[in-house]
């Protein structure tokens, strides 16, 4: 399996398994207080919607852009969202913002289920139905993006879709047999790996695609080829551990 493969399924994995967490929360919440029938229509109707985005705007991208400047767009949407999600692992890890705390997430989920009123529509609590379909449909969203940026690049929708399974599954099958959330989850530690790994790759991606603006549009080419992820990974790292500990002094200041 090449290095594009390999970071694939681990990026894929990582990723789905944090939103899964979080999507867990909202699904627990409503489907212990207003009932399980209407919260996994919900659940079922946005993993639908999920599929038929996936699907559409992969086959879209996949026809109408050329290869360099597929990894370009691609590569380069996926550094932004990287660095998102690196910003936020790094100021939770130097303690200048909180870490998301998923019982507390769970606390107020329930409160709001209580608090709302009897609706129902076509047979279903409509309350429970609405709340599931919009957390999963949200956090998913996040996971569909991460699959198509890294399975068009990597040339493997497939495994992209098997490593979001993947975490998923681990996330799903441990919540619903604790019947509650997964508090305990390193979520901000692997948030972090996360995001190192959709900066890698979408540095590494997005310079490749510059060879689009080249008189033959071809792809450029890294020296070392997929050896250059791991360099590249490795700079990442190191520009995250100086970070955190340049702004820590400031957040035991605030403290």
């Amino acid at each position: 399996m090449t290095g594009d493969a390999l970071g694939v399924v681990l990026a894929t994995t990582l990723a789905s398994g944090v939103e899964f967490v979080e999507a867990l929360t909202i699904v627990l919440a409503m489907g212990t207080t207003r009932g399980w029938r209407s919260t996994w229509a919900g659940v079922g109707a946005a993993l639908v919607a999920l599929a038929v985005i996936t699907a559409l705007a992969g086959y879209a991208l996949q026809s109408w852009l050329p290869e360099a400047l597929l990894q370009l767009v691609v590569g380069t949407l996926l550094l932004i969202f990287g660095l998102q999600w690196l910003r936020k692992a790094i100021l939770r890890a130097a303690g200048l913002k909180a870490l998301h705390d998923e019982h507390d997430a769970y606390r107020a989920e329930v409160e709001a289920a209580r608090r709302a009123g009897d609706e129902r529509r076509l047979g279903l609590d409509w309350f429970a139905f609405v709340v599931s379909f919009k957390g999963v449909f949200l956090e998913g969203l996040e996971i569909v993006f991460i699959v198509i940026t890294f399975g068009l690049n990597a040339n493997s929708i497939g495994l992209a879709v098997l490593g979001a399974s993947i975490g998923g599954v681990i996330v799903l099958g441990a919540g619903l047999a604790l019947h509650k959330p997964l508090a305990r989850v390193p979520e901000n530690t692997i948030k972090f790996a996360v995001g190192l790994l959709l900066s890698t790759f979408g540095t590494f991606w997005a310079v490749e695609g510059l060879g689009w603006f080249a008189p033959d549009d071809a792809s450029l080419r890294w020296p070392g080829g997929d050896a250059a992820i791991l360099v590249l990974l490795a700079v990442w790292c190191a520009l995250a551990w100086a970070t955190v500990r340049l702004i820590a002094p400031r957040a035991r200041e605030v403290a």
